[in-house]
């Protein structure tokens, strides 16, 4: 890391005031980046609401293309963020925001999940929460009016999403959900807060309830009779969807054929390490006979955080004197257990000044209370070091290079979860999972994402099934992954519905890493003896997140 500060740019002028703009329109993520100014509020989800967005999208983006770079720096911030908002732009006119209901990441979690970041230390932090839930009642509102403009115009998400989302609000709105949960467990610190605010915090409480309750019957009485039965959405919009969670225009039949073949690399590579862990067995005999072993099992969530935090702070420390340049912030990642219990594994990055810090979040299912360390220690590898909180981190820490956008906002979901997966195999390499258990169950993880590309690509374009009987659909889908999945079957239930319900994401992830390797094997072909790859993950890690386009040609010189 430098330390001369680089002069600010007119380029760099517009984007941290996009920064500005967003954090303004959208407090969720002001939140989520530690702009905690805008936390009583939440987004407008309204029609207008969504024509404000645009229209803040189109006029930044011709101040954008107005604007000539100065130097390599700016080049890079030019050309992803135009891509961003140009792509912005054609999701809204392709009317995406009119269907946005699924069941991991659509307004109908997003409310919710931004509890989950606010301050709550304090009597003032939590008179901020409060006023926030009394935010609420109105968000919703105007998320149902948005879903409303869809059933008129005909534009409607799957109905298997709205009847999932259904079953999740009655998790978040029950006498033991999380709105309930939340509120009656407020203290600041060891003191209990005063009894005006904790009335006013019941009573947010129970209108956020009330609030999801109307949601609800909306979804069930209006939507889901209105929404269609088909879960595909078609070669156009997939299309957008994969450019916008990878950065990048692939050839989506190549990468269909592409992803039946890496998943019976998978398969093999699995094979020959289950005659590792027991001669002779299959992948299932070998997952059976770990499954038994009960050195390798965890047992409660208090046991499962404390081994991630113990494995994620070894690999911090042991990789920062190694293999990268750990600045002091970043060398802190918190590992947690989330409030909810809908089967993900997710990381949050750290505020702009660290006093958040990144946190790996492990959401566990209901009635889930032992763990295999074998299948999980490459999810802390690929939540943390060197997986995305050095990838995150590294990039909101580089102020003295990266505007605002840069470093808090930009990027798209193959750049993080390709670097996450190329990380996983990258820990393999340096020795991390030489245990044959331990690299089944970084293979399971790889084998999972392999099929994931397969199946999504699947379904929404409507080919052929691998069987040749028909085409793909959600009950194929359903029972592929169980093959290819060792996991409970709540999980991969929870995973396809996911699948099916957030077109072009699933993929970014081992495509994401397909890119990544090229670009490296492509710096290092240039190289030749003089390539270093430290430098190579250093420097790329210093452009913060962008999309993988973006990535590939600021890297083309080096």
């Amino acid at each position: 890391m430098t330390d001369a500060q680089r002069t600010p740019t007119p380029i760099d002028t517009i984007a941290d005031a996009w920064v500005d703009t967003l954090a303004e329109l959208s407090p969720s993520l002001a939140t989520y980046i530690g702009r905690f100014e805008h936390n009583g509020r939440l987004d407008d989800l309204s029609p207008e609401g969504s024509e404000r967005a645009v229209s803040a999208a189109r006029s930044t983006l011709a101040a954008l293309t107005a604007a000539d770079p100065v130097d390599e720096v700016d080049r890079v911030t030019k050309m992803d963020l135009s891509a961003e908002l140009g792509l912005q732009i054609e999701l809204h006119e392709a009317k995406s925001h009119l269907r946005d209901v699924n069941v991991i990441a659509s307004p109908a979690q997003d409310v919710r999940s931004v509890f989950d970041l606010m301050p709550t230390d304090t009597v003032d932090d939590w008179t901020v929460v409060s006023a926030r839930l009394g935010a609420i009642p109105a968000a919703l509102e105007g998320y149902i009016e948005t879903l409303r403009v869809g059933i008129a115009e005909g534009v409607v998400p799957a109905r298997r999403q709205v009847t999932e989302v259904v079953g999740q609000i009655a998790r978040y709105t029950g006498d033991t959900g999380f709105f309930a949960n939340f509120v009656g467990s407020a203290t600041a610190g060891d003191a209990s807060l005063p009894d005006a605010l904790t009335r006013d915090l019941t009573a947010g409480s129970d209108a956020a309830r009330a609030a999801y309750d109307r949601l609800a019957t909306f979804l069930a009485d209006e939507l889901a009779p209105a929404a269609s039965e088909v879960d595909a959405v078609g070669r156009a919009l997939y299309g957008l969807h994969s450019r916008r969670f990878l950065g990048a225009t692939i050839d989506l039949d190549e990468t269909y054929e592409w992803g039946v073949e890496e998943l019976a690399r998978m398969v093999a590579e699995q094979e020959s390490i289950a005659d590792q862990i027991k001669a002779g067995a299959t992948v299932e005999e070998a997952v059976a006979f770990l499954e038994q072993d009960p050195t390798r099992k965890l047992h409660g969530t208090d046991a499962l955080q404390r081994w991630m935090q113990e494995t994620s702070d070894k690999a911090v420390a042991e990789l920062g004197q190694t293999h990268f340049d750990i600045p002091e912030p970043i060398r802190t990642l918190e590992c947690m257990i989330a409030p909810t219990n809908e089967g993900g594994i997710y990381y949050t990055g750290p505020t702009d000044d660290f006093s958040r810090p990144g946190r790996m979040w492990w959401s566990v299912p209901e009635g889930v209370d032992t763990f295999d360390t074998w299948r999980e220690l490459t999810t802390v590898y690929h939540e943390g070091v060197p997986g995305h909180h050095l990838q995150i981190a590294q990039a909101v820490y580089n102020r003295t290079e990266l505007n605002s956008w840069r470093r808090l906002l930009a990027g798209s979901s193959g750049h993080a979860e390709g670097w996450a997966l190329y990380a996983e195999r990258l820990m393999e390499q340096l020795g991390y999972l030489d245990d044959p258990a331990d690299k089944l169950g970084m293979l399971d993880g790889q084998r999972m994402r392999a099929a994931r590309v397969v199946l999504d690509i699947g379904v929404h374009l409507g080919k052929p099934r691998l069987d040749g009987i028909g085409t793909w659909d959600a009950d194929y889908a359903l029972e592929f992954m169980r093959r290819n999945v060792n996991m409970s079957d709540e999980f991969i239930q929870f995973e396809v519905n996911r699948y099916l319900g957030w077109p072009g994401q699933a993929p970014s992830y081992k495509v994401g890493q397909r890119i990544w390797e090229q670009i490296r094997d492509d710096a290092q072909q240039r190289g030749g003896a003089d390539f270093d790859v430290k430098s190579f993950h250093m420097r790329a890690l210093r452009l913060g997140g962008v999309g993988l386009d973006t990535l590939r040609a600021a890297l083309a010189d080096g």
